[in-house]
């Protein structure tokens, strides 16, 4: 950085005094007044910056200009105060003198980020983890001031008819009701009834999977047990459509409401079961028509498909996202983390290549010829093994096959366990913060 870099000091009280005595040091030094802390610095080091606020000092002619960049002035002793934090001022004084910028732990980050923009300094000179560190609290802070906004706009439309209406309080007790379980006993009810209804279906959903259930659909019978089965999933479906029906009645702006996720989740589910309904009132009026085999496989293909909508049904469980924190949090998570599962799908897909060739040769000329008899088919068994599954239905016979299994096996459980951890704190960080959100919603509501 050079000689006059590392002449730039702090000034202890009292010091200040006589420091500047002469006139020549009044030309070769200046005083800077951060919060408080005094620094003395070389003008040269102040020429070197020039973009910096501190570099701009150099060429104001008059007080007028050197107001408009500092505070205050003293002209006794050439000393410049400005009002801003001296911890954030200590860090950009280190980086002045040993060309070294980092971020501070007990500050907040983005505070530390006005500073530089106040100071006139990039943001590229941080080191790389002090950068990491700040995009990661400007991610964060993105994310908050999204949620916030939403909160905002959900609050300004509640606000929109505050008058007397009965029409107007009908509408702010519906969208409190369906969209917000904390603002009261109507709301909490709500949701439990959505819960119960969801776990309904999927214990529907396995029954109606049954070896004896499945035979009577087969033979194209319908006992009692199917008919109690169909008249449950009727109620469950007649409920989710009028919760889907409220939800999109007290929504403002309808098609903001149809891009939602979940409610993109929520029609998946419901829209099968109505398809369902047409496409087998379809089949039967095709089967009372006189026909051969082309009638057979049209009852085939519609088999296939009603199959197909029944096994679409659990998409509903995808809805207990509305009042599941832990579920929120985990595709908060799974969105923060593409990064982090590309890299361990990279690694998994490189060991692969590797070990697959590997195990192939070895078994080929002195194991088990009939499992492994391509490079393809031994991808399956690379996966199984290194993710510890191990199904068994591929085994190495020979020793030099099951070192490779060896290798490949410790070799997966190394490359699982390294993303693991950033995931983890990813999880960790995404529950308390809608944990906080969650709670400054209810103290919003409340107030």
């Amino acid at each position: 950085k050079g000689f006059y870099y590392k002449n730039a000091k702090l000034l202890h009280p009292g010091e200040d005094l006589c420091c500047l005595a002469r006139l020549d040091d009044r030309t070769r030094f200046v005083i800077i007044n951060v919060g408080g802390i005094k620094y003395k610095v070389p003008w040269t080091t102040l020429e070197n910056c020039p973009l910096t606020r501190l570099g701009k000092l150099k060429s104001c002619n008059n007080y007028d200009e050197i107001m408009n960049i500092c505070d205050d002035y003293d002209v006794n002793c050439n000393e410049f105060f400005f009002d801003r934090n001296p911890s954030a001022f200590r860090t950009i004084m280190t980086f002045l003198t040993a060309g070294k910028l980092r971020l501070l732990r007990e500050m907040c980050a983005l505070s530390f980020q006005e500073e530089l923009v106040y100071w006139g300094i990039e943001e590229d000179h941080l080191e790389w983890c002090c950068k990491k560190r700040l995009r990661q609290k400007e991610e964060e802070a993105a994310e908050a001031r999204l949620y916030e906004g939403e909160m905002v706009f959900s609050e300004t439309t509640q606000c929109a008819f505050q008058d007397n209406s009965r029409l107007s309080l009908c509408m702010r007790k519906l969208r409190d009701m369906v969209e917000n379980p904390h603002s009261g006993i109507p709301g909490k009810i709500f949701a439990c009834i959505s819960v119960s209804f969801v776990a309904i279906t999927a214990v529907s959903l396995c029954i109606s999977t049954m070896p004896d259930v499945r035979e009577e659909e087969d033979r194209g019978e319908c006992s009692q047990k199917c008919y109690d089965i169909f008249v449950l999933e009727t109620v469950c479906v007649a409920w989710f459509s009028f919760e889907f029906l409220l939800r999109s009645i007290q929504a403002e702006n309808k098609c903001a409401f149809l891009k939602t996720p979940l409610n993109i989740i929520d029609i998946l589910a419901i829209l099968p079961f109505y398809v369902s309904l047409i496409v087998d009132m379809a089949s039967t009026k095709n089967s009372s028509k006189p026909g051969g085999g082309a009638g057979n496989k049209y009852l085939e293909r519609v088999g296939l498909v009603l199959r197909f909508l029944r096994a679409l049904r659990i998409l509903y469980v995808m809805r207990l996202a509305r009042h599941s924190l832990g579920l929120q949090t985990l595709g908060l998570t799974v969105r923060r983390c593409t990064r982090e599962f590309g890299l361990l799908l990279l690694f998994l897909c490189v060991a692969m290549a590797l070990f697959s060739p590997l195990v192939y040769l070895a078994e080929s000329e002195l194991g088990a010829k009939q499992e492994f008899t391509s490079v393809p088919t031994s991808y399956w068994w690379a996966v199984i093994s290194m993710t510890t599954v191990g199904y068994g239905d591929m085994v190495p016979r020979s020793i030099p096959g099951q070192v490779v299994a060896l290798s490949s096996i410790l070799s997966g459980i190394l490359l699982m366990a390294f993303p693991v951890t950033s995931i983890f704190h990813t999880f960790s960080r995404s529950y308390s913060e809608l944990k906080e959100q969650q709670q400054r919603a209810a103290s919003r509501q409340m107030r």
